[in-house]
C-alpha cells in the first residue's frame, strides 16, 4: 500500500487519483501518521478489466482501412 503525505498529495493530486482509479489503495499521512485512506470507488454498473489503461491502441478492422487510421490516431495522441 502506498503512503503519501498531505503536502505531497496537494502537489500531485491528479496522479494520485489516477493511481487510486487504477485499483491502488493510498494511505495519506500527516507528520508520518496515517490520517486517511484513498481507495478506488466501486461502481456496480461499470466493469473495468485488469488491463484498463495499460494497453496500446490496436486496429479494430485491418482489412477495410489496412490500419492506416491507427498511425494518424497515434500521431494525434503523441502531439497532445
Amino acid at each position: 500500500m502506498k503512503r503519501i503525505s498531505v503536502q505531497d498529495l496537494k502537489a500531485s493530486l491528479s496522479s494520485v487519483i489516477s493511481e487510486a482509479e487504477s485499483g491502488k489503495s493510498i494511505v495519506i499521512t500527516r507528520h508520518n501518521h496515517p490520517v486517511a485512506q484513498l481507495i478506488p470507488a466501486q461502481s456496480q454498473h461499470v466493469h473495468q478489466g485488469a488491463k484498463v489503461g495499460k494497453e496500446s491502441i490496436k486496429p479494430a478492422l485491418k482489412r477495410g482501412s489496412k490500419g492506416r487510421y491507427l498511425s494518424i490516431l497515434l500521431d494525434d495522441r503523441n502531439n497532445r
